[in-house]
């Protein structure tokens, strides 16, 4: 990756309200279809929330424990993978890492658009993704996720 000298963009992790909103709102998803967002899955929701960018699986074992020491890996891969199942946070191939969902609501395709200079993760909505689905149903296949990952550089990047 290279090294960008642009200036920082502004913030990108939740915060603050934001946050508490945001995790608020993912209890009451899981509570709607009769799970529970426990304790351990509720902070690395948090952490990822948090987060400025895409995170990898080791960097939210360290960042756990918040001065309490990091947690044991099987709990936090636990937690991603519940995680992921109920639509909270995408895994991106790519850059083995984890980031929160941005756009909300049930299970859905999801693309990224991944900066070679600062690293950036954008999540947009594909487009064909309904197709690509219908397509793959009509020989046969079906579909669990859709993940689309495409590198290049964010505007800011291309400035500087």
């Amino acid at each position: 990756m290279d090294h960008c000298e642009h200036a920082d963009t502004g913030r990108t992790g939740l915060f603050g309200q934001a946050l508490d909103d945001a995790l608020a709102d993912a209890e009451a998803r899981c509570g709607a279809v009769g799970q529970r967002l426990t304790a351990p899955r509720r902070r690395v929701l948090e952490l990822l929330l948090g987060a400025e960018g895409p995170v990898k699986a080791y960097d939210l074992i360290g960042a756990f424990g918040a001065g309490g020491g990091p947690a044991k890996p099987p709990t936090v891969y636990r937690a991603l993978d519940f995680l992921e199942r109920q639509g909270f946070v995408h895994r991106i191939e790519s850059l083995n890492a984890y980031i929160a969902c941005r756009l909300g609501g049930a299970l859905h395709a999801a693309a990224f658009l991944i900066c070679d200079c600062c690293g950036a993760a954008r999540e947009i909505a594909p487009a064909g993704a309904e197709a690509f689905v219908a397509s793959a149903e009509r020989v046969g296949y079906e579909v669990k996720t859709l993940t689309v990952e495409a590198r290049g550089r964010c505007g800011a990047c291309r400035v500087a």
